[in-house]
């Protein structure tokens, strides 16, 4: 499939499932001095997480464009050495604001990556923040991965936040094996599901969010 296939069977795979369709926004955010640059498809939303701003709609499936040159997230000295990293780049997302949460988000994303995707589930691999009983219990319970492939990471790979300060929570993401012969990249993330349940102040500390949301980013070069 083309990236164009995959951008619109994305988007159509969530609108099925309740979402709204959201157009990118800008790469330059409208309201946000914190950040220079639009660098996740959260961006947008950030006010709606921290419960700022309501939408008409509790669920939204966008295809934003991103730009990471520094910051938090900046992959820029990665760009050019892996085969995976790049400065600009669409973010596939979809989103849950105070609506579904953990089990819904894993089983949505299994759905597309297997079925709609085709990806060898032989293929699939999981993390999962150390000590998110739920999520694990989810991909090992209902979708049926075993436990060797589900890892338990740490903060550094499994805690999601936009930066320094902001809306976080766990995440778990998504991995395909693409063989030995890859070496040090043969296992390709290919979507980040984030459970965005805490705003972290100036200081560190964890306030949890009005309501628990889902945050999804799914790079779609690196998917096509």
């Amino acid at each position: 499939m083309s990236g164009n296939e995959i951008r619109e069977l994305f988007l159509s795979f969530f609108e099925s499932k309740g979402h709204t369709r959201v157009k990118s926004a800008s790469l330059v955010p409208e309201s946000d001095p914190t950040l220079l640059f639009t660098n996740a498809g959260m961006v947008p939303f950030k006010n709606v997480f921290l419960g700022l701003e309501k939408r008409p709609y509790k669920r939204a499936v966008s295809c934003q464009k991103c730009l990471r040159v520094s910051g938090k997230h900046n992959d820029l000295e990665s760009v050019g050495y892996t085969s995976r990293h790049h400065t600009f780049f669409e973010m596939l997302g979809n989103f849950s604001f105070g609506d579904y949460f953990k089990r819904e988000a894993i089983l949505y994303a299994w759905e597309f990556v297997t079925e709609y995707l085709k990806l060898p589930k032989e293929k699939l691999y999981v993390s999962v923040f150390r000590d998110d009983e739920e999520a694990y219990r989810i991909w090992n319970e209902e979708v049926g991965l075993p436990s060797e492939r589900i890892w338990r990471l740490g903060e550094e790979d499994n805690f999601w936040q936009m930066g320094d300060t902001g809306p976080c929570g766990p995440s778990s993401e998504i991995y395909v094996d693409r063989g030995e012969e890859y070496g040090e990249e043969r296992f390709l993330e290919i979507w980040n599901l984030v459970f965005m349940q805490y705003n972290r102040d100036e200081k560190g500390n964890l306030t949890p969010l009005p309501n628990p949301n889902i945050d999804t980013g799914m790079g779609l070069e690196r998917i096509a």
